[in-house]
């Protein structure tokens, strides 16, 4: 194959002859950190009991933990390709010198702060957006997670009623998981065990963490609980939900298994649309 560096090399001290004292060097392609990649491991690796690393994510958080090195913000002993919560915090440090607060200052990167972070070191492929915030059915949602729920539902052939939305603070039966986007509460009034068992597989093969929370779990009623994978906007409470339904947990206090329907393998919104 006749490719662009195949002709460099062939035209070899031709080439450096003729193009004179005006010809400037090929710079080198800088890396590529997949954003995609980066925060999958960003929700699974704090939630782990070790420190082991997520899968095709070692390059990416390799290329992020060392320009968090390079500014004095991680040490040495924790560039390792794992994003537990010494990255997490020294991220966090990186976004509030950007003047980031609150959602935007929680550790989990977002595309602004990731492409700041990585000037000049590194490329950013497959980014991540959450969107902007929008009305639904009474609620406030971003419009990543307004898609993902509209491709669930045409799977389904139904609509869901929703209870609560996100960018919803001060709930405390919640613990701060809706203060932030992607998240959801959805009714199951007058549905079947195996209706709601099919809308629990629907969501979750659309991208989101999602449960059936009953009265027995905690102080609420039955309803359905729906987190969205790498959506960037998410509480802490959120992310580590998200990191618990990808290591196999129900995302309760308990960190208990999974009790909801398999589906395999476990695909976020940007994964289920190259399918």
């Amino acid at each position: 194959m006749i490719t662009r560096r195949n002709l460099l090399v062939a035209a070899g001290a031709t080439a450096v002859a003729t193009a004179g004292p005006m010809a400037r060097p090929v710079s080198a392609a800088l890396p590529e950190v997949n954003m995609e990649a980066l925060i999958k491991a960003a929700q699974i690796d704090p939630r782990r009991p070790d420190t082991a690393l997520t899968d095709g994510a070692k390059n990416s958080v390799l290329l992020v933990e060392r320009a968090l090195q390079a500014r004095g913000l991680l040490s040495a002993t924790y560039v390792d390709g794992h994003f537990g919560t010494s990255t997490v915090a020294a991220y966090a440090a990186y976004q509030r010198s950007l003047g980031y607060t609150g959602l935007d200052a929680t550790g989990l990167p977002g595309p602004s702060s990731l492409r700041s972070l990585g000037e000049g070191r590194y490329t950013v492929v497959r980014a991540i957006s959450p969107g902007t915030i929008v009305s639904l059915r009474g609620v406030r949602v971003n419009t990543r997670t307004r898609a993902m729920l509209f491709e669930a539902e045409r799977l389904l052939g139904r609509q869901l009623s929703i209870t609560q939305g996100s960018y919803n603070s001060g709930v405390g039966a919640s613990a701060g998981t809706h203060d932030g986007g992607g998240a959801l509460d959805l009714s199951v009034s007058g549905l079947s065990s195996a209706t709601r068992t099919d809308v629990l597989r629907r969501l979750r093969t659309v991208g989101f963490a999602a449960w059936l929370r009953t009265p027995s779990q905690g102080d609420w009623g039955y309803h359905i609980h729906a987190i969205a994978l790498a959506d960037t906007d998410q509480s802490t409470g959120a992310q580590n939900q998200a990191g618990d339904y990808y290591l196999g947990r129900n995302g309760l206090a308990n960190r208990g298994p999974d009790d909801g329907p398999a589906v395999s393998p476990k695909r976020t919104w940007e994964e289920y649309q190259r399918l």
